[in-house]
């Protein structure tokens, strides 16, 4: 009989990983994404940060530390894309994946943003650079097969029936077991649905981030589809950065409008609302924001990152904070997007969103 991911992570000799074995594991409960057969726990870990966007990029050695920790806690479903890096963070995962039983993690990653010679992104869904793309995935990983592979963003030059088609293929060759799609609107998450079953879609969803409650999140129950959100914890906003912490010179949140001086300082009363909810739930406005994401529903498993392993063992006990019906409601009526200071994309990908994302027929 195989053993559980914890009695697996125990025996981790790689210097990352040694001395943990003597602490005993919080259970993470596991979840279905989907009605397609994927299960995952219902917390993921998001890796993007550990090779650098809010934060100083860490060394190898310590971001596999820190995925080798939350798998040791009982996180099974890790989330990179080929354009995390980029391409680095694919490799640091890869490293990560070495020491861990492959059968007993799930990996998520994404293609279709592409970096031309100038430095700008575009979005790419054509079925050649889906293949490339899925092959080279595989080989920075260091995998036979990706558990979940999104659509990091939707080509609207391309029918959407063209780019699953060749998502199809390679399910149907055993590279890829589930398609996700992120940042997908409702047609194009329909019209994909009825080329191949669509497992997940990640959205960006928090307190201060709810744009998809009234038609995506429905549809998706409709169809069968998980919801991963990205950014729970609303980029950190919830964590104190920007408010409690400044933040660091290289962080990209620079150029984030609602991190941008001016609308930092209007949202700082949203931080401090939280404080106060989250004193009366005796934990961190953090841990407040991310039991919120996570109660809503069973068919959710959000993926926040961190390179802090403090962060993570709090981010993990979030699961411990129980919230009634009533105290999701008193947490949604004091933290409300409305009351949010600048867009939630950053500018370079606001057309990028899933209102904006239909595709040409095919």
């Amino acid at each position: 009989m195989p053993s559980s991911p914890t009695m697996q992570a125990a025996s981790l000799v790689s210097p990352a990983t040694q001395g943990m074995e003597q602490s005993p594991p919080a259970p993470i409960p596991r979840v279905k994404l989907g009605t397609q057969g994927l299960e995952v726990s219902k917390l993921g870990f998001g890796c993007m940060g550990l090779t650098g966007a809010y934060n100083s990029p860490l060394d190898d050695d310590s971001g596999v530390a820190v995925i080798a920790h939350a798998f040791r806690r009982g996180v099974t479903f890790f989330d990179t894309s080929d354009v995390y890096g980029p391409h680095t963070n694919e490799v640091l995962l890869g490293k990560a994946l070495k020491q861990m039983p492959r059968e007993q993690v799930q990996v998520a990653t994404k293609f279709g943003i592409r970096r031309g010679a100038d430095g700008v992104s575009f979005v790419c869904g054509l079925p050649e650079y889906v293949r490339a793309s899925c092959e080279a995935s595989l080989r920075r990983l260091g995998v036979d097969y990706i558990d979940l592979y999104y659509q990091h963003r939707i080509d609207t030059t391309i029918p959407i029936e063209d780019t699953i088609g060749e998502l199809k293929k390679l399910v149907e060759e055993g590279k890829v077991k589930y398609i996700g799609l992120s940042e997908a609107s409702p047609d194009t998450i329909r019209r994909a649905h009825a080329v191949h079953p669509i497992t997940a879609v990640q959205m960006e969803w928090s307190l201060w981030a709810r744009d998809i409650e009234p038609e995506i999140v429905p549809l998706c129950r409709v169809l069968g589809i998980g919801i991963v959100p990205y950014s729970p914890i609303a980029r950190g906003f919830f964590g104190g950065r920007g408010v409690t912490e400044q933040l660091s010179a290289d962080s990209n949140l620079h150029g984030h409008p609602r991190f941008s001086a001016e609308n930092l300082e209007k949202n700082k009363h949203l931080y401090l609302k939280m404080e106060e909810l989250a004193k009366k739930h005796q934990c961190s406005p953090a841990q407040l924001a991310l039991a919120w994401v996570l109660h809503q529903g069973d068919d959710v498993a959000p993926i926040p990152g961190t390179t802090k392993i403090k962060n993570l063992d709090a981010n993990i006990d979030s699961l411990k904070v129980k919230l009634t019906d009533d105290d999701l409601k008193e947490i949604s009526s004091q933290i409300r997007e409305e009351d949010v200071a600048g867009g939630r994309q950053y500018p370079s990908f606001a057309h990028a969103n899933w209102k904006y994302a239909d595709t040409p027929t095919k």
